[in-house]
């Protein structure tokens, strides 16, 4: 009887481990990242036409973090190469995700905690994830570098100026090239140690935000429990990423943090995802002064898709934010910063960006301002801040 009872106990468990290693990463991203129910506004031939002329170039997404091949079609999430070869985008910066903190909200999270360690292990990524912040972005850089590699040309890692020109270059003559530029979501996967900043740069990595969800010994998160400004330790990695060509990102930075970042910085800074408070009342979203300030170091906003950013899932509410922009500090810092397969609900995917730029068209803009908004000031800053080659 024992002997039948610790068998059954064994079935059990190795059904249950089976299940949570097989299903269990498609049904955590399932839920996570989802699309809304919402009716899109209809894309006429002449919006069809020129977002097919465009150059598109989106700040932030997350999909490096879930168990997916880029290069397949998915049913799941909201982007992958057959998406963004639909959409049009030529250039699409790929965060690394590294602690997400149990209860994650807007307001105040300690980190103590972290989902993505179960994350890791359910995904069955290499045990060297498990316990390292660094090793997890190592691992995200390493499978866009597969990524590239089977990708038959048509996926591109960006790391410098001439890579943006040699890309720009080859869309041009027609070659369907998609550029990938890698990000950091938070710093804190320098584990303390200076020196791992250069295993991340050299691993491909040209853009970081300092914290994310919590704060960290870079300094404060907006979302953390401190919400202080930059530790000296901060104010050292911020020189090492301008003398070395990572673009500073004040995405999820405490309000201190951001002052702090813009009062020393001395190449344009962006910040690569979220909204404006004007359109949705969150802390998550830059003030008109914070906007003005990021402006004045020649930088980018970068616009949201999901309700965090726009207290909504229209896309009439991603121009409504553009707009805010242009008319506060001018159409030249402002873009696109999706936050796709970022545990977000949007109202449309990568393959549908058209319907942007139809609404963009709807509220006058010229050609050459949607051309700006939708991927020329990105391109700029990262010409302007990436390392020459």
């Amino acid at each position: 009887m024992i002997r039948k009872i610790l068998f059954g106990l064994i079935l059990v468990i190795g059904a249950a481990l089976a299940l949570f290693f097989t299903l269990g990463p498609i049904w955590i991203e399932r839920d996570l990242n989802r699309r809304a129910d919402i009716e899109l506004p209809a894309v006429s031939p002449e919006a069809e036409a020129l977002h097919d002329r465009l150059i598109i170039a989106d700040m932030h997404s997350d999909t490096l973090l879930w168990k997916r091949n880029l290069l397949n079609r998915s049913g799941r999430g909201h982007m992958d190469l057959a998406r963004l070869q639909e959409g049009n985008v030529a250039l699409q910066v790929f965060s690394s995700v590294t602690q997400s903190p149990s209860g994650q909200n807007y307001d105040s999270n300690s980190a103590d905690t972290d989902n993505i360690t179960w994350l890791a292990i359910g995904q069955l990524q290499p045990v060297r994830t498990w316990m390292s912040l660094l090793e997890r972005s190592l691992y995200h850089a390493g499978k866009l570098r597969r990524a590239e590699r089977e990708s038959d040309g048509a996926l591109r890692i960006v790391r410098s100026r001439a890579d943006i020109d040699a890309l720009l270059a080859d869309r041009q003559r027609g070659e369907p090239v998609i550029g990938a530029l890698l990000s950091i979501e938070g710093l804190h996967n320098l584990e303390g140690d200076a020196a791992n900043f250069d295993r991340l740069f050299d691993a491909g990595y040209r853009m970081a935000g300092l914290t994310h969800f919590f704060d960290n010994e870079l300094g404060g998160s907006m979302h953390g429990l401190e919400k202080g400004g930059l530790t000296e330790f901060g104010r050292a990695i911020v020189r090492r990423m301008e003398q070395a060509g990572m673009i500073v990102d004040i995405a999820h930075a405490s309000p201190a943090m951001v002052d702090d970042i813009l009062a020393m910085a001395t190449r344009p800074v962006v910040s690569s995802h979220g909204g404006v408070q004007a359109v949705c009342d969150v802390n998550r979203n830059l003030t008109d002064d914070q906007i003005a300030a990021v402006a004045a170091t020649d930088g980018v906003i970068g616009i949201g898709y999901w309700d965090g950013a726009l207290c909504s899932f229209e896309p009439a509410d991603v121009v409504a934010s553009i707009l805010h922009v242009r008319d506060l500090v001018g159409i030249r810092h402002v873009g696109l910063g999706s936050d796709f397969d970022g545990s977000t609900t949007v109202g449309f995917d990568t393959s549908e960006l058209a319907v942007i730029t139809q609404l963009l068209l709807d509220a006058g803009l010229s050609e050459g301002e949607i051309a700006q908004v939708m991927g020329g000031n990105v391109i700029r800053v990262l010409r302007d801040g990436l390392p020459a080659r």
